[in-house]
C-alpha cells in the first residue's frame, strides 16, 4: 500500500508506506517509511488493537519532522 502525506495546501511531502515494526520491549509500533529510507516513529499499538494512540503519536512526529501545523495521509492500494 503507497502512501503520501500532503501540507494543507496540497503539496506531497513525503511519500512511502505504513509499517508495523516491533521496538526494543518487543511491542508493535506504527511506523512511515519513506522512499528515501527514512522512519518517522508513531506510537505504540496497545493490546486491544487499536491504532488511535499510535496514529495520533504517528502525526505528532510528522508535524515535528516537516514543521507543519495540519497534514493529511492518503493511502492507495497498490494493485
Amino acid at each position: 500500500m503507497r502512501c503520501s502525506i500532503s501540507s494543507r495546501a496540497g503539496q506531497v511531502i513525503a511519500q512511502g508506506r505504513l509499517m508495523l515494526d516491533k521496538d526494543e520491549n518487543g511491542d508493535l509500533r506504527l511506523n512511515f517509511q519513506t522512499d528515501g529510507g527514512r522512519v518517522i516513529p508513531g506510537g505504540t499499538i496497545g493490546p486491544d488493537g487499536d491504532l488511535t494512540p499510535a496514529s495520533q503519536e504517528l502525526f505528532r512526529q510528522f508535524r515535528s519532522t516537516w514543521r507543519m501545523i495540519d497534514c493529511t495521509l492518503t493511502a492507495k492500494s497498490d494493485g
